[in-house]
């Protein structure tokens, strides 16, 4: 295999689409990662030069070169799918927020991914958290602990729809539901925290600090309910007058 010079290197970073073309056929063999991923970077390069390098098996052994086709927008869908398999969850979690890759892609990358996370350690599914697509927070919105759901309501993504499942939710972990009802800002979430309060597995110290703040409707609601805690229940009736 020959090195490239830097002519060729620039060449294949600027050439437009017939010169790439070419240029592809008369240097594939002799293509590094560097050159590759200079292919990569040209603006003019489409599905025939994702094809060209997918065919260099020797680039593929390197993950960069993996990654970086199964990321990049021109690469054909099958090629693209056929990667991701391979792909570390912080790559997988990129695929499944980059817009301009195609959306089968980014779905088969946010598929993977969740088929992942009850193996991952409890910081990194916090971190997937944190910047997690609609669809992977769906997954993570019924983790038990507490660390990845306070990260998850961090992220930007998250609606107060994704919430009520998780603070209605019977069998709710009593301290994801402390984390829940004590954000700075899903806590001060009418919706939210009602639903918290109403749920009777939430800490009753906590339920009965935020009763005062819901409105009658919801506290009629608290003191017939025979499910609560009957401190709960007759605080309730108390701030409705009875």
């Amino acid at each position: 295999m020959a090195e490239l010079t830097e002519e060729v290197l620039q060449r294949l970073r600027a050439a437009g689409v017939d010169e790439l073309r070419l240029l592809l056929r008369s240097v594939a063999a002799d293509l590094d990662v560097p050159a590759a991923q200079a292919v990569l970077r040209n603006p003019h390069a489409g599905e025939e030069a994702m094809r060209v390098l997918a065919d260099q098996r020797r680039l593929l052994s390197f993950y960069e070169m993996r990654r970086d086709l199964a990321l990049h927008p021109a690469t054909p869908q099958p090629i693209a799918l056929a990667l991701l398999s391979g792909l570390y969850w912080r790559d997988l979690v990129a695929a499944g927020l980059d817009v301009r890759i195609r959306p089968v892609v980014r779905r088969a990358a946010e598929q993977r991914l969740m088929e992942r996370l009850p193996g991952l350690a409890v910081g990194e599914k916090a971190t997937i958290a944190r910047s997690a697509s609609p669809h992977v927070i769906q997954a993570l919105r019924h983790d038990p602990t507490p660390r990845v759901i306070a990260a998850l309501l961090d992220n930007p993504r998250l609606v107060e729809g994704d919430l009520l499942p998780l603070a209605t939710h019977e069998n709710a972990n009593p301290p994801v539901l402390a984390v829940l009802l004590t954000h700075r800002k899903w806590g001060f979430r009418y919706p939210v925290r009602a639903a918290v309060v109403r749920n009777p597995r939430t800490p009753l110290a906590l339920a009965l600090q935020h009763l005062p703040m819901l409105k009658k409707p919801e506290l009629r609601a608290v003191a017939n309910d025979p499910r609560l805690s009957l401190a709960l229940r007759r605080k309730a009736e108390l701030l409705l007058g009875g």
